[in-house]
Protein backbone atom coordinates (compact mmCIF):
# COMPACT_ATOMS: atom_id res chain seq x y z
CA UNK A 1 0.00 0.00 0.00
CA UNK A 2 1.32 3.46 -1.08
CA UNK A 3 2.12 5.89 1.96
CA UNK A 4 -0.03 9.26 2.57
CA UNK A 5 2.07 11.73 1.19
CA UNK A 6 3.11 15.49 2.94
CA UNK A 7 3.92 18.09 0.64
CA UNK A 8 7.06 19.93 2.33
CA UNK A 9 9.48 22.71 0.79
CA UNK A 10 12.36 22.24 3.29
CA UNK A 11 15.53 20.36 2.03
CA UNK A 12 15.54 16.76 1.75
CA UNK A 13 15.22 14.29 4.77
CA UNK A 14 14.98 17.21 7.26
CA UNK A 15 11.76 15.27 8.63
CA UNK A 16 13.50 11.41 8.21
CA UNK A 17 14.32 11.98 11.96
CA UNK A 18 10.86 12.33 12.92
CA UNK A 19 8.77 10.75 10.43
CA UNK A 20 11.06 7.79 9.38
CA UNK A 21 9.04 6.18 6.55
CA UNK A 22 5.61 7.02 7.46
CA UNK A 23 5.13 9.20 4.64
CA UNK A 24 6.13 10.01 1.22
CA UNK A 25 7.58 13.58 1.18
CA UNK A 26 6.80 15.65 -1.71
CA UNK A 27 8.91 18.41 -3.10
CA UNK A 28 6.99 21.74 -3.22
CA UNK A 29 8.31 23.23 -6.60
CA UNK A 30 7.94 19.32 -8.19
CA UNK A 31 5.78 18.15 -10.61
CA UNK A 32 2.60 16.00 -9.08
CA UNK A 33 0.41 13.97 -11.08
CA UNK A 34 -3.59 13.65 -9.86
CA UNK A 35 -3.24 10.19 -8.26
CA UNK A 36 -0.05 11.98 -6.01
CA UNK A 37 -1.60 15.22 -5.37
CA UNK A 38 -4.35 12.99 -4.12
CA UNK A 39 -2.30 11.28 -1.48
CA UNK A 40 -1.55 14.76 -0.21
CA UNK A 41 -2.77 14.53 3.15
CA UNK A 42 -0.49 17.30 5.05
CA UNK A 43 0.99 20.95 4.25
CA UNK A 44 4.41 21.49 6.44
CA UNK A 45 5.72 24.91 5.28
CA UNK A 46 9.27 25.45 5.98
CA UNK A 47 10.55 28.15 4.47
CA UNK A 48 7.23 30.89 3.80
CA UNK A 49 5.99 29.33 0.32
CA UNK A 50 2.24 30.55 -0.20
CA UNK A 51 -0.11 28.50 0.76
CA UNK A 52 -3.40 29.99 -0.97
CA UNK A 53 -6.73 28.75 -2.40
CA UNK A 54 -4.79 27.75 -5.79
CA UNK A 55 -2.50 25.29 -3.78
CA UNK A 56 -5.29 23.85 -1.74
CA UNK A 57 -7.33 23.36 -5.02
CA UNK A 58 -4.44 21.32 -6.02
CA UNK A 59 -4.54 19.15 -3.46
CA UNK A 60 -8.13 18.43 -2.51
CA UNK A 61 -7.73 15.99 0.46
CA UNK A 62 -5.30 17.89 2.65
CA UNK A 63 -6.26 17.55 6.44
CA UNK A 64 -3.53 19.73 8.39
CA UNK A 65 -1.17 22.49 7.44
CA UNK A 66 1.48 23.15 9.78
CA UNK A 67 3.48 25.98 9.50
CA UNK A 68 7.19 25.39 10.73
CA UNK A 69 7.37 29.31 12.34
CA UNK A 70 5.24 32.07 14.19
CA UNK A 71 4.23 34.24 11.27
CA UNK A 72 1.60 32.75 9.25
CA UNK A 73 1.29 35.78 6.63
CA UNK A 74 2.36 33.39 3.67
CA UNK A 75 -0.92 31.45 4.63
CA UNK A 76 -4.17 32.12 4.03
CA UNK A 77 -5.60 31.11 6.91
CA UNK A 78 -9.02 32.15 6.28
CA UNK A 79 -9.07 29.44 2.91
CA UNK A 80 -7.66 26.81 4.70
CA UNK A 81 -10.35 27.51 7.56
CA UNK A 82 -13.32 27.26 4.62
CA UNK A 83 -12.07 23.90 3.65
CA UNK A 84 -12.15 22.31 7.18
CA UNK A 85 -8.48 22.29 7.16
CA UNK A 86 -6.47 23.82 10.62
CA UNK A 87 -3.45 25.76 10.72
CA UNK A 88 -1.14 25.14 13.11
CA UNK A 89 2.35 27.38 13.98
CA UNK A 90 5.48 27.46 16.82
CA UNK A 91 4.79 29.97 19.08
CA UNK A 92 6.97 30.54 21.82
CA UNK A 93 9.51 28.73 21.02
CA UNK A 94 11.77 31.53 19.20
CA UNK A 95 10.99 34.88 21.26
CA UNK A 96 14.60 34.04 22.83
CA UNK A 97 16.49 33.36 19.93
CA UNK A 98 14.37 36.56 17.69
CA UNK A 99 15.10 38.87 20.50
CA UNK A 100 18.93 38.01 21.04
CA UNK A 101 18.84 38.55 17.04
CA UNK A 102 16.90 42.10 17.32
CA UNK A 103 19.64 42.52 20.13
CA UNK A 104 22.55 41.52 18.34
CA UNK A 105 21.52 44.24 14.80
CA UNK A 106 21.62 46.51 17.57
CA UNK A 107 24.76 46.02 18.70
CA UNK A 108 26.08 45.50 14.93
CA UNK A 109 24.44 48.82 13.73
CA UNK A 110 25.70 51.09 16.46
CA UNK A 111 29.09 49.93 17.01
CA UNK A 112 30.36 49.19 13.43
CA UNK A 113 30.88 45.88 13.65
CA UNK A 114 29.92 44.87 9.77
CA UNK A 115 31.85 47.60 8.56
CA UNK A 116 34.42 47.25 11.37
CA UNK A 117 35.05 43.90 10.23
CA UNK A 118 35.56 44.72 6.66
CA UNK A 119 37.86 47.54 7.22
CA UNK A 120 39.93 45.15 9.62
CA UNK A 121 40.67 42.90 6.97
CA UNK A 122 41.21 45.34 4.26
CA UNK A 123 44.31 46.50 3.33
CA UNK A 124 43.62 50.39 4.49
CA UNK A 125 44.00 48.97 8.10
CA UNK A 126 47.62 49.64 8.65
CA UNK A 127 47.78 51.27 12.12
CA UNK A 128 44.84 51.78 15.09
CA UNK A 129 43.55 54.62 14.37
CA UNK A 130 41.34 56.19 17.96
CA UNK A 131 39.41 58.66 15.18
CA UNK A 132 37.53 55.98 12.90
CA UNK A 133 34.65 54.54 12.99
CA UNK A 134 32.84 56.17 16.54
CA UNK A 135 29.46 54.81 16.57
CA UNK A 136 26.50 54.43 18.87
CA UNK A 137 26.20 53.72 22.95
CA UNK A 138 23.94 51.30 23.33
CA UNK A 139 24.00 50.93 26.82
CA UNK A 140 21.57 53.91 28.64
CA UNK A 141 19.95 54.74 25.43
CA UNK A 142 16.28 54.70 25.13
CA UNK A 143 14.76 52.16 22.59
CA UNK A 144 11.49 52.14 21.02
CA UNK A 145 9.69 48.24 20.39
CA UNK A 146 7.00 48.48 17.89
CA UNK A 147 4.65 45.21 18.75
CA UNK A 148 4.75 43.98 22.69
CA UNK A 149 4.24 40.34 21.88
CA UNK A 150 6.09 37.11 23.27
CA UNK A 151 9.43 38.71 20.87
CA UNK A 152 8.71 42.53 21.85
CA UNK A 153 8.75 41.97 25.54
CA UNK A 154 12.17 39.59 25.43
CA UNK A 155 13.79 42.48 23.64
CA UNK A 156 12.81 44.98 26.79
CA UNK A 157 14.06 42.41 29.18
CA UNK A 158 17.31 42.00 27.07
CA UNK A 159 17.42 45.73 26.67
CA UNK A 160 17.15 46.18 30.67
CA UNK A 161 19.81 44.64 30.94
CA UNK A 162 22.43 47.69 28.61
CA UNK A 163 20.18 50.21 31.20
CA UNK A 164 17.92 51.30 28.03
CA UNK A 165 15.12 53.04 28.89
CA UNK A 166 12.49 50.67 27.35
CA UNK A 167 9.38 52.67 25.29
CA UNK A 168 6.51 50.97 23.22
CA UNK A 169 3.98 51.04 21.05
CA UNK A 170 1.74 48.59 20.62
CA UNK A 171 -2.20 48.31 18.87
CA UNK A 172 -3.45 47.35 22.52
CA UNK A 173 -1.32 48.35 25.87
CA UNK A 174 -0.18 45.76 27.85
CA UNK A 175 0.37 46.16 31.44
CA UNK A 176 1.31 42.82 31.86
CA UNK A 177 4.00 43.60 29.81
CA UNK A 178 4.77 46.44 31.58
CA UNK A 179 5.38 45.38 35.13
CA UNK A 180 7.40 42.87 33.99
CA UNK A 181 10.15 44.53 31.74
CA UNK A 182 9.34 48.03 33.10
CA UNK A 183 8.52 49.34 29.54
CA UNK A 184 6.42 52.19 29.13
CA UNK A 185 3.71 52.37 26.85
CA UNK A 186 3.41 55.82 24.34
CA UNK A 187 2.27 56.63 20.94
CA UNK A 188 3.48 55.74 17.93
CA UNK A 189 4.93 59.03 17.18
CA UNK A 190 6.39 59.81 20.47
CA UNK A 191 8.23 56.68 20.54
CA UNK A 192 9.83 57.41 16.69
CA UNK A 193 10.54 60.86 18.34
CA UNK A 194 12.13 59.54 21.21
CA UNK A 195 14.00 56.89 20.68
CA UNK A 196 17.42 56.37 19.64
CA UNK A 197 16.71 52.77 18.74
CA UNK A 198 13.42 51.37 17.12
CA UNK A 199 12.88 48.15 17.02
CA UNK A 200 9.81 46.83 14.79
CA UNK A 201 8.93 43.11 16.23
CA UNK A 202 5.38 43.59 14.99
CA UNK A 203 3.55 40.95 13.11
CA UNK A 204 2.75 41.62 9.54
CA UNK A 205 -0.80 42.40 9.24
CA UNK A 206 -2.67 44.88 6.97
CA UNK A 207 -2.06 47.81 9.63
CA UNK A 208 1.06 47.30 9.86
CA UNK A 209 2.07 46.73 6.11
CA UNK A 210 3.86 50.23 5.19
CA UNK A 211 4.20 51.22 8.41
CA UNK A 212 7.59 52.31 8.74
CA UNK A 213 7.47 55.01 5.70
CA UNK A 214 8.66 58.66 4.39
CA UNK A 215 6.71 60.27 7.69
CA UNK A 216 8.16 58.06 10.50
CA UNK A 217 11.43 58.22 9.49
CA UNK A 218 11.09 62.35 9.39
CA UNK A 219 9.87 62.15 12.90
CA UNK A 220 12.58 59.89 14.07
CA UNK A 221 16.42 61.47 15.74
CA UNK A 222 18.81 61.68 12.78
CA UNK A 223 21.10 60.01 15.00
CA UNK A 224 18.69 57.12 15.44
CA UNK A 225 18.69 53.52 13.96
CA UNK A 226 16.17 51.06 12.73
CA UNK A 227 16.21 47.50 13.22
CA UNK A 228 13.57 45.36 12.17
CA UNK A 229 13.41 41.79 13.07
CA UNK A 230 9.52 41.72 12.23
CA UNK A 231 8.54 41.11 8.33
CA UNK A 232 9.91 43.17 4.98
CA UNK A 233 6.57 45.07 4.44
CA UNK A 234 6.07 46.36 7.56
CA UNK A 235 9.00 48.73 5.97
CA UNK A 236 8.60 50.82 2.88
CA UNK A 237 12.01 50.16 1.38
CA UNK A 238 12.13 53.29 -1.10
CA UNK A 239 11.68 55.07 1.52
CA UNK A 240 14.27 53.41 3.73
CA UNK A 241 16.69 54.12 1.27
CA UNK A 242 15.90 57.64 1.24
CA UNK A 243 16.09 57.64 5.11
CA UNK A 244 19.56 56.57 4.83
CA UNK A 245 21.29 58.37 2.02
CA UNK A 246 19.73 61.79 2.91
CA UNK A 247 20.62 60.92 6.66
CA UNK A 248 17.64 61.12 7.95
CA UNK A 249 18.18 58.59 10.10
CA UNK A 250 22.03 57.11 10.76
CA UNK A 251 21.95 53.41 9.91
CA UNK A 252 19.49 50.75 9.94
CA UNK A 253 19.64 47.11 10.49
CA UNK A 254 17.18 44.41 8.87
CA UNK A 255 16.71 40.57 9.33
CA UNK A 256 14.10 40.23 6.83
CA UNK A 257 13.13 42.44 3.01
CA UNK A 258 10.55 42.60 0.71
CA UNK A 259 10.62 40.37 -1.31
CA UNK A 260 13.31 37.47 0.29
CA UNK A 261 15.63 37.75 -0.92
CA UNK A 262 16.10 40.96 -2.88
CA UNK A 263 17.27 41.17 -6.20
CA UNK A 264 21.04 41.10 -6.87
CA UNK A 265 20.95 44.58 -8.04
CA UNK A 266 18.63 45.87 -5.64
CA UNK A 267 19.99 49.65 -4.51
CA UNK A 268 19.27 49.06 -0.85
CA UNK A 269 22.34 46.07 -0.99
CA UNK A 270 24.72 49.06 -1.82
CA UNK A 271 23.86 51.24 1.77
CA UNK A 272 27.40 50.76 3.49
CA UNK A 273 24.67 52.49 6.79
CA UNK A 274 22.49 49.01 6.52
CA UNK A 275 23.30 45.87 7.77
CA UNK A 276 21.01 43.05 6.17
CA UNK A 277 20.77 39.36 7.43
CA UNK A 278 19.37 36.35 5.67
CA UNK A 279 16.49 36.12 8.05
CA UNK A 280 18.18 34.67 10.98
CA UNK A 281 15.62 35.20 13.66
CA UNK A 282 15.16 31.90 15.06
CA UNK A 283 18.29 30.29 13.41
CA UNK A 284 19.59 28.85 16.58
CA UNK A 285 19.95 25.40 17.30
CA UNK A 286 17.40 24.67 19.82
CA UNK A 287 15.48 26.88 18.65
CA UNK A 288 15.18 25.30 15.18
CA UNK A 289 14.82 21.70 16.51
CA UNK A 290 12.03 22.40 18.59
CA UNK A 291 10.48 24.01 15.96
CA UNK A 292 10.24 21.05 13.76
CA UNK A 293 9.13 19.20 17.40
CA UNK A 294 6.16 21.16 17.32
CA UNK A 295 5.44 21.05 13.76
CA UNK A 296 5.14 17.75 13.89
CA UNK A 297 3.49 17.98 16.87
CA UNK A 298 0.80 19.70 15.17
CA UNK A 299 1.16 17.67 12.00
CA UNK A 300 0.05 14.19 13.87
CA UNK A 301 -2.80 15.83 15.86
CA UNK A 302 -4.05 17.17 12.72
CA UNK A 303 -4.15 13.98 11.04
CA UNK A 304 -5.89 12.11 13.71
CA UNK A 305 -8.33 14.49 13.76
CA UNK A 306 -7.11 15.96 16.96
CA UNK A 307 -7.18 19.42 18.26
CA UNK A 308 -3.97 21.22 17.25
CA UNK A 309 -1.62 21.81 20.33
CA UNK A 310 -0.67 25.35 18.23
CA UNK A 311 -3.57 26.27 16.50
CA UNK A 312 -3.94 29.74 14.59
CA UNK A 313 -7.50 31.10 13.64
CA UNK A 314 -8.32 33.75 11.06
CA UNK A 315 -9.20 36.82 12.63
Amino acid sequence: MTNPAILWDGPTGALDEFLGDEFEVLAWNAEHDDETRSRAVAVVAYGHPAVDAALLDRFPNLKIVSNHGVGVDHIVVAECEARGIPVGNTPGCLDGSTADMTMALMLASARNVVVGDRYARSPEFLHYDPSVLIGKEVSGSTVGIVGMGRIGAQVAIRARGFGMTVLYHNRNRRPEAEQETGAAYVSLDDLLKQSDFVALNCPLTPETTGLMSTAQFEAMKPTAILINAARGPVVDQDALYDALTNNTIWAAATDVTDPEPLPRDHRLLSLPNLIITPHLGSASDRTRHRMIEMSIENLRAGLSGAELPYRVRSN
